[in-house]
């Protein structure tokens, strides 16, 4: 399996998926100041204090842990604006030894609806299990994301179960749905394209 993954674009047909430069600090803050309340009722760092720095953090350590092949977020663009962030995804390695991970992703408000969630998580598990080698990627989705759970689906991820009070959110205890897809279910549902990036 390979541990590192290069820090190159991505395309899909409609967008473009990259590391985080220093540079996408302004871009980024303004994402998520756009979607500050949406994002909030899910994710315990989305709140009104996110800030600049925070966003430099943020930015700083995406590029170590990239570098250090323990996760890689991927800024979501648009190929025809590409200077306008319009959500993060991430993939990151669970357990090496069992050759499973997880990816996470969040939607700029403005841009929900429209399939690039789906979009974006297509082509990052192209990069978990063509690239990495990762035999189980799971997905964890906040109870009432009906969003997200839609994504899953659509995606061929089985459902598998309930996990309590996984993650407080502000003063709640949110439960989370588990999904998961396994190499050969992903194989049998994805064409094997050729991967230009391989």
């Amino acid at each position: 399996m390979r541990s590192r993954l290069p820090p190159i674009e991505r395309y899909t047909e409609r967008l473009l998926l990259r590391p985080f430069r220093r540079r996408d600090l302004e871009t980024l803050y303004q994402a998520v100041a756009a979607s500050g309340e949406e994002l909030a009722e899910y994710l315990p760092w989305a709140t009104t204090r996110f800030t600049r720095p925070g966003a430099s953090r943020f930015i700083k350590e995406s590029m170590r842990s990239w570098r250090e092949g323990r996760a890689y977020d991927f800024s979501i663009r648009l190929r025809d604006r590409p200077e306008q962030h319009i959500g993060n995804i991430s993939l990151w390695h669970l357990s090496r030894t069992s050759r499973s991970g997880e990816i996470g992703y969040w939607i700029r408000t403005d841009h929900t609806g429209q399939g690039i969630a789906t979009e974006a998580t297509l082509e990052t598990l192209k990069v978990g299990f063509r690239y990495l080698n990762m035999h189980r990627i799971i997905l964890r989705v906040a109870i009432g994301n009906d969003a997200s759970e839609r994504v899953a689906a659509k995606l061929g991820f089985v459902r598998e179960g309930i996990l309590r009070e996984e993650i407080q959110v502000g003063n709640r205890w949110m439960d989370h749905s588990l999904w998961s897809l396994l190499e050969h279910e992903y194989r049998a549902k994805i064409p094997n394209q050729p991967d230009p990036y391989l």
